[in-house]
């Protein structure tokens, strides 16, 4: 429960519903941008597993002063409108990453609000990477502003599309070398914090499924400061992030086993949690004795696991000794969406797939999260989980 202001978009024409947390003086309305961005679902797959590789080292191509801003579902992402000095950007909600950077559709410079810092910028992503300068400028987010916020000003950027950028939640030590002369950067939710606007260094992360055939539902919400009661049932469970691993850097947890019905798949994993990757990413030997038991193989034209007959139990991931389950019906992809991934029908096709037989080779990505309330909670080092409304 909150006493101040939260900013809830429910669709692009900025309707508001009625929210558990008390406003300031008035609902703020933050507009959500609708896009359509839909690439084979090959690649899709391909990009979730060069992440995978990033991490392991590879090299590839309800609190007080929380408030809430839309974000919507692109099907491979999820995209907040992020005002930076002055001007609506098309940002990718990243738990996965952590500086924040534009200029991949249009040119991004500092405004009258802003200030060169005349040093290089340069992150490589698992998927992609961008390079060129920074800058200091205004970033307003959820009715929340830093007047100073390091951004990255993309002179060269790859693997986006129909995007301006990312804007990154992870945590801070994954900025450390990107930006020339300078250790680490503060994210913005750092510097919400360290300013005051936040009483807690906490990000809400509500994602829901499309609906039907639907590419660009704005259908996310993202509470800074605070989680939203209004977008989960039950209670939040909290697990430690990881203080060892390589999974560490990122939003890493520990796995203690997956399951396809009675059928313990594997056991003992360590995965991070990325609101970035649209897949979920499984070991090896999970993933393949899930294929056993569920009667599947990996479509070759694809990369996607799929049955001949659509498989009837439920998958379980287990964090601690709670297991939050995925019906069939929630790890299958919809058959209303085969023509938007060029998908052969005939056949079931799964969310979950091959993340790999060593280091880190697990990522819960959006397909659970959109079942899944989920929080990352920097104050205390935890990342919480609730079933999503």
């Amino acid at each position: 429960m909150f006493s101040k202001a939260t900013l809830l978009i429910v669709a692009a024409a900025a309707a508001v519903s009625a929210s558990p947390i008390a406003p300031r003086d008035a609902t703020l309305v933050l507009p959500v941008t609708k896009h359509s961005k839909v690439t084979s679902i090959s690649n899709i797959v391909a990009r979730g597993q060069a992440v995978i590789d990033k991490i392991n080292g590879g090299t590839s191509t309800g609190n007080a002063d929380a408030s809430s801003g839309g974000v919507t579902n692109e099907d491979v992402s999820y995209v907040a409108a992020v005002v930076i000095g002055g001007s609506s950007r098309s940002l990718i909600v990243d738990t996965g990453s952590s500086n924040t950077w534009c200029g991949a559709s249009s040119k991004c410079e500092p405004t009258t609000t802003g200030k060169s810092t005349g040093k290089s910028v340069s992150v490589s992503y698992g998927s992609g990477s961008f390079s060129g300068t920074e800058y200091t400028d205004k970033v307003t987010f959820a009715g929340l502003t830093v007047a100073a916020q390091s951004i990255g000003a993309a002179s060269t950027s790859t693997g986006f599309s129909g995007v301006d950028g990312i804007v990154g939640f992870g945590p801070v030590d994954l900025t450390s070398g990107t930006v020339s002369g300078t250790s680490t950067v503060p994210t913005f939710l750092d510097n919400l914090k360290s300013q005051g606007s936040i009483s807690t260094e906490v990000l809400g992360v509500s994602f829901r499924p499309e609906a039907g055939s639907d590419t660009g539902d704005a259908n996310g919400e993202l509470t800074l400061g605070g989680t939203d009661t209004s977008k989960y049932s039950g209670a939040l469970t909290y697990f430690p992030k990881l203080t060892t691993g390589t999974a560490s850097a990122y939003w890493g947890i520990s796995i203690a086993s997956f399951t396809y019905g009675s059928t313990t798949l594997s056991t003992g994993a360590s995965g991070i949690v990325d609101t970035g990757t649209t897949l979920i990413y499984i070991p090896s030997a999970a993933y393949t004795k899930f294929l056993s038991a569920a009667g599947g193989t990996t479509d070759s034209r694809s990369g996607l696991a799929s049955f001949a007959k659509a498989p009837t139990s439920n998958f379980g991931i287990k964090f601690g000794s709670t297991t939050y389950t995925l019906t069939p019906s929630q790890y299958l992809i919809p058959t209303a969406q085969y023509a938007n991934f060029g998908l052969a029908s005939g056949k079931s096709y799964s969310w979950i797939t091959n993340g790999g037989s060593s280091g880190v080779n697990t990522i819960i990505g959006q397909k659970f999260l959109e079942q899944y309330y989920s929080v990352f909670d920097t104050t205390n080092s935890r990342i919480g989980f609730a079933t999503a409304v």
